[in-house]
């Protein structure tokens, strides 16, 4: 009798030892798609705004989880913000600069530098998954133990590193340093540069002063008031979740864009003209106070969405698809509101992708077009009626030059200068002249964490009768 043979045992795959696919990594995608953003707005000078909308935006940013949305948003910022002292340190680590038949080296570089040296990631997971990405890059694959080296020495180099980036000023692009400068001194400049560091709050401008009540009432507040009357809060989860939104008491709203609507004070049953209106919160200003509104903007797409917002506040306004400067109303305004196109310097800290989209030579020719929409709303004003010409951006050409040479041409105007109690006794935002001169380093409130404000000009003219 043949001795009973046992079976052979079944050999299982060695999964332990089975190498791991980029996408099985943690953190792999979020880091993919920041690079890829990086390049995107860099390279091709794509407004990150538009990269980040959860409709028509990056497609790999859409299929991101929440979290990992968040993650993409906090690193593609971080790398933006801090673009200056990334350079600098990158001059020290590389021996020569790197090939553009390389790719995406140096945005993987940039991405991973930003975790390591302002996040507070795990030096490992950035340093790895960077590796990583250059390894599934065709072109950047070659210089994948360039990305480890460089970044394994920063690690190590770290404090003396940071040490000699210290000077946050360099984040700025030097002609947008040097001009800020000029208009407002040196130290200032270097403010305005550290200010735009910080991640923006979030301020809500309320319906009403019922509104106001009602929501801190229902605790949406989470800090001070700003700048008079807008609500600065730090909202954990998304805005659409916060108590007061589908009831259309609030809309998200920075503190200084606020102040030009209110500077026409008492708005019952007049015929206001808001121009280039979209994306419409000083619309929803303006109607809430009880104007009579038209809201004209040469974009369709951007009107809807302020069509969106109106419905939900359950607010009525007439809003017309046109270039301003082709526009004719059938009758002449009380008052009218122009938030002109610009530069949009104000607002690095919000967007920071604008410090490195703009372009010196945009300033002229934005300033042509501002005067011009200037010249053109003015002749649709009543006698006795107010113009607020406002732009959020730093440069003077776009804000008091502007305004100093359309009086000069335009004597029937007079300017209204503001007085602090309308801006909540922050003096500091008022020029010389009288006109509302907010800065990223102005009204510092009591938190680190919800001081600052966006860069904004408004000036306050009458059209004597």
């Amino acid at each position: 009798m043949k001795p009973t043979r046992k079976p052979k045992r079944q050999s299982k795959p060695d999964v332990i030892n089975a190498p791991v696919k980029p996408q099985e990594l943690p953190g792999y995608f979020p880091r993919k798609v920041a690079t890829d953003l990086l390049g995107k707005t860099l390279s091709k000078r794509m407004p990150l705004d538009g990269e980040l909308d959860l409709q028509n935006g990056h497609p790999g940013f859409k299929r991101l989880e929440p979290q990992d949305r968040a993650l993409t948003r906090a690193i593609i910022g971080t790398a933006l913000r801090r673009r200056g002292q990334i350079n600098g340190v990158l001059a020290q680590l590389l021996e020569r600069p790197i090939p553009e038949k390389t790719g995406r080296i140096m945005d993987i570089l940039h991405i991973a530098l930003a975790q390591v040296f302002f996040m507070g990631v795990a030096n490992h997971a950035a340093v790895s998954l960077a590796v990583e990405l250059a390894g599934q890059d065709q072109r950047a694959r070659p210089y994948k133990g360039l990305v480890n080296a460089v970044l394994r020495r920063a690690v190590r180099e770290a404090e003396a590193l940071l040490e000699s980036v210290k000077d946050t000023s360099v984040n700025a692009p030097e002609w947008m340093l040097e001009r800020w400068k000029v208009a407002y001194g040196e130290e200032t400049a270097a403010r305005i540069a550290q200010a735009h560091l910080q991640e923006p709050y979030v301020d809500l401008t309320a319906r009403d002063s019922e509104s106001a009540q009602w929501a801190e009432t229902k605790g949406v507040l989470g800090g001070e008031a700003s700048l008079g009357a807008s609500l600065r809060i730090l909202p954990e989860g998304p805005i659409e979740k916060l108590s007061g939104f589908a009831e259309g008491a609030w809309w998200v709203q920075d503190a200084a864009a606020a102040v030009p609507a209110r500077l026409l004070k008492d708005l019952r049953g007049k015929r206001v003209a808001d121009i280039c209106a979209a994306p419409g919160g000083k619309t929803l200003q303006l109607a809430a106070a009880g104007a009579e509104v038209t809201a004209v903007d040469i974009s369709a797409r951007r009107l809807q969405r302020l069509q969106q917002n109106l419905q939900r506040m359950d607010l009525r306004v007439k809003t017309v698809v046109s270039d301003a400067r082709e526009f004719a109303p059938d009758e002449l305004f009380d008052a009218i509101l122009l938030d002109a196109p610009c530069s949009a310097t104000g607002t690095v800290r919000r967007h920071p992708d604008v410090a490195w989209l703009k372009r010196e030579d945009d300033i002229e020719k934005l300033a042509e077009l501002q005067y011009e929409l200037l010249e053109k709303a003015a002749s649709w004003l009543k006698p006795g009626g107010t113009l607020i010409y406002c732009t959020c951006s730093l440069e003077l050409e776009e804000g008091e030059l502007q305004i100093q040479r359309f009086l000069l041409e335009h004597s029937q105007f007079k300017r209204e200068p503001l007085l602090p109690e309308e801006l909540g006794g922050v003096a500091e935002a008022i020029n010389p002249q009288g006109d509302f001169r907010a800065l990223p380093c102005h009204n510092q409130l009591q938190t680190e964490k919800t001081s600052g404000l966006d860069g904004f000009f408004a000036a306050r003219l009458r059209l004597h009768s």
